[in-house]
């Protein structure tokens, strides 16, 4: 498989989507024409599948691929020479960046945090249960929750940069659109894995900090990666049963 380390994967889902670009001015797909498969693309790139995700989100996003749900994607147009495709940051680049900086910044907290700010988690875990249970599609809660830790670090720098990293979930079009995906197959903020950073802060330990917060936004990477699959499933699930229904009726 492809060195995915050089240079970063945000510069290997940007080349494969060029290549893409090059392969559609070629005139092998025209508009309208269905694209091979993540896993046939993911092989013949030798890439891995979620480099190839986010390459096609960067371009579902500018218009140039659609991708329909339970039917896979499909090439819409062309960019023209006044408008060439450009890339934003992808919800996987964001979340291995607050993986990396939020870690260490749990650890940091772990040291210095005081017993308000512990309450104050709680009460925001609480809170993002109930929004879950709302379903209507905000993380404030799981927001502050992570902000409360930043801000318990002592350092304004990490609380900017944190900060920051949220607020790019929304701004940048690659980003907002996994993240829609994601909510519309029902992902949402584990209630259980902010109980898990919380009982580590609790510990005043920075090893067990560190890692209670790797493995919550390791398995956020996880539910981001199935998160369109799992929706595309669900789609084909109730389309096989409404057909089932049609052909039930018709033969009764």
């Amino acid at each position: 498989m492809a060195d995915e380390g050089e240079g970063g994967r945000d510069r290997l889902y940007q080349a494969i989507a060029r290549r893409l670009l090059e392969v559609f001015a070629s005139g092998k797909y025209q508009p309208g024409d269905r694209l091979p498969t993540e896993r046939e693309l993911a092989i013949e790139y030798n890439v891995s599948r979620p480099t190839i995700r986010e390459a096609i989100i960067a371009l579902e996003v500018q218009g140039i691929v659609e991708v329909r749900v339970g039917s896979g994607a499909y090439l819409r147009g062309l960019p023209n020479a006044t408008n060439e495709a450009q890339f934003n940051v992808t919800a996987f680049e964001l979340t291995e960046a607050r993986l990396l900086i939020e870690g260490e910044a749990a650890a940091l907290a772990a040291a210095q945090i005081t017993d308000e700010e512990l309450d104050t988690l709680a009460k925001l875990i609480d809170e993002i249960a109930r929004e879950n249970a709302r379903n209507a599609g905000t993380e404030d809660a799981d927001r502050q929750f992570h902000l409360t830790i930043a801000r318990a670090t002592r350092n304004s720098a990490l609380v900017n940069l944190i900060d920051t990293l949220w607020s790019l979930r929304a701004k940048s079009p690659e980003s907002a659109l996994l993240y829609a995906k994601a909510r519309s197959a029902n992902v949402k903020p584990v209630v259980d894995e902010h109980q898990v950073i919380l009982d580590a802060l609790r510990t005043r330990n920075p090893v067990t900090a560190r890692a209670a917060m790797r493995a919550h936004l390791s398995a956020v990477l996880d539910s981001l990666l199935f998160a369109t699959e799992e929706r595309a499933i669900e789609e084909a699930r109730k389309l096989s049963a409404s057909k089932r229904a049609r052909y039930a009726q018709a033969l009764g």
